[in-house]
């Protein structure tokens, strides 16, 4: 009979479904908002990661053409044919070439000396923005997507303290709901923040290596122009190349 009594009474209980898609249907319209807010950032800052991982990798190989090819060249317009159009090295012996061009109309070498390093560093410089581009959207997620899941986790708490102030009582079917959301909201906020700083970190180390050597090679050119073609660096083979590629991309940041 006590048996009976105990299963009755356990049919009798409502009996509640607790889960994710139950948490978030209970936050509503205002949980599914910044649950997209956090997906929209999160799916952003993974296709910014492959895409500008991408364009440093081929930035990074482009490399092995300058280095092997581009200074057995005998002019730079020679030189500039063997590299790949579009590329940031082609861009750069382009510019060099125009500002070459306009420093044969200058009279005074030291002016002329100065407007050929003012060129390549402008074209650096455009180069370098163009590889830096998406990472602040990296940087805003970075320091925004908690404080966005931490919306979620207020307004969650909010609902279970209103729950429980109507039932009079603190039910576990009463909060379980509106905690259980505030919960799922903190956590995934850190999720989407933590891969986009390391992407974020790890992409600037990336860019400050081919800014060096990017520095490096405008230098070599503006050399080569003020020697007249004399002075050029050494033309390494496809082993030292490669190695040398894969230094400039493997090498740990230089520590502030």
């Amino acid at each position: 009979m006590t048996f009976e009594i105990l299963a009755a009474a356990a049919d009798a209980a409502p009996q509640s479904s607790f889960g994710f898609l139950e948490a978030m249907e209970q936050g509503g319209i205002i949980a599914w908002s910044i649950l997209t807010v956090l997906v929209i950032m999160s799916v952003g800052s993974f296709y910014i990661l492959f895409t500008k991982l991408f364009e440093q990798r081929k930035v990074v190989a482009q490399y092995k053409g300058v280095r092997t090819n581009f200074w057995k060249a005998n002019s730079l317009r020679e030189g500039a044919t063997k590299l790949e159009k579009n590329s940031a090295w082609r861009q750069l012996v382009d510019d060099a070439v125009t500002a070459e061009d306009q420093h044969a109309k200058m009279t005074d070498k030291l002016e002329a000396h100065d407007w050929m390093h003012g060129s390549l560093a402008r074209s650096e410089d455009t180069i370098n923005s163009k590889l830096a581009s998406g990472l602040p959207f990296l940087a805003t997620v970075g320091a925004t997507a908690p404080f966005v899941g931490l919306l979620g986790t207020v307004i969650g708490i909010y609902r279970a303290l209103i729950n429980i102030g109507i039932a009079g009582s603190a039910s576990i079917d009463k909060v379980a709901g509106p905690v259980g959301e505030a919960l799922i909201m903190t956590a995934i906020g850190l999720l989407v923040a933590v891969p986009a700083v390391f992407a974020y970190n790890w992409l600037q180390g990336r860019n400050k290596r081919i800014q060096e050597m990017l520095s490096a090679f405008s230098t070599d050119l503006l050399a080569y122009i003020n020697s007249n073609g004399s002075v050029k660096p050494a033309v390494m083979t496809a082993p030292s190349t490669q190695q040398a590629a894969k230094a400039a991309a493997t090498a740990p940041a230089a520590k502030k």
